[in-house]
């Protein structure tokens, strides 16, 4: 009979449980229930997740471009990773959005966040968030399309690595990103920040790979401190936001990072 993955290599656990919480691509017939401890783990693959969506972008991208013009092959990208993603992401940047912009208060804006529906404010900051990814995409040299389109989800994977550690949960009722900060270690941090340089220093360069890890670290402090002081802590839709943000910084400057390539 075949065996699931974690069946057969017990050590693939966190991995598992990390892929299949930031993709809809499943890799393990059998559910499985990770403890608190294993769903903080899988934070330390998430760098390594990124890169794979990342690869499997820059895959599509080059059978594409042969056959399709860039402005529509940008936009087959842009519903590529949505598709993979479940739309996770989009979904936590419009409801901080409308958090932020119908609450007064910490617990006002948590209780908006977590109505199923999308305002006026959300959907905007969503749709010019595609736009800006897109307009992003579409400038974006030739040159640097490779390790740009590889590294980008997995700095956004990695940033949300680290504004979670040590960082309290907004909810005192918990929520879905409860169990993942209850036992998220620097141990856990460290491994996800080394992928993401290592992959950040192949395809960009050592010093735009330092560059953008030194930027990286400075929104690092930035998103904490907004988290906490606009919502007590962090949530899954926070780091969800905090994703994306970091991933359009990223395709928007990164030309600018990578000096005379």
């Amino acid at each position: 009979m075949c065996r699931s993955v974690t069946e057969i290599l017990p050590m693939t656990r966190p991995f598992v449980f990390a892929w299949h919480f930031l993709t809809a691509i499943p890799i393990s017939r059998s559910h499985h229930e990770p403890t608190a401890s294993e769903l903080a783990s899988s934070m330390a693959w998430y760098s390594t997740v990124g890169l794979l969506i990342g690869g499997l972008l820059a895959s599509a991208d080059f059978g594409l471009r042969y056959i399709l013009a860039p402005e529509v092959v940008n936009v087959l990208l842009i519903v590529l990773l949505v598709m993979v993603t479940r739309g996770l992401h989009q979904d936590g940047l419009a409801d901080t959005l409308d958090g932020l912009a119908g609450g007064r208060t910490p617990a006002d804006r948590l209780l908006i966040m977590r109505d199923p529906r999308v305002g006026a404010i959300g959907a905007t900051g969503l749709f010019l968030s595609l736009l800006l990814r897109y307009a992003g995409l579409l400038a974006l040299p030739q040159s640097l399309r490779l390790p740009v389109m590889i590294c980008m989800p997995a700095l956004g994977r990695w940033v949300m690595v680290a504004v979670a550690w040590s960082s309290p949960y907004a909810r005192s009722e918990g929520g879905l990103a409860a169990p993942f900060l209850a036992y998220l270690s620097m141990h856990h941090v460290l491994l996800s920040s080394l992928v993401v340089a290592l992959a950040l220093a192949a395809g960009l360069g050592l010093l735009a790979a330092l560059a953008t890890m030194g930027a990286g670290l400075t929104l690092v402090i930035l998103v904490r401190c907004g988290c906490r002081e606009w919502f007590g802590g962090v949530t899954g839709d926070l780091l969800g936001a905090t994703n994306e943000l970091i991933e359009i910084l990223f395709l928007l400057l990164v030309p600018a990072l990578v000096i005379g390539r």
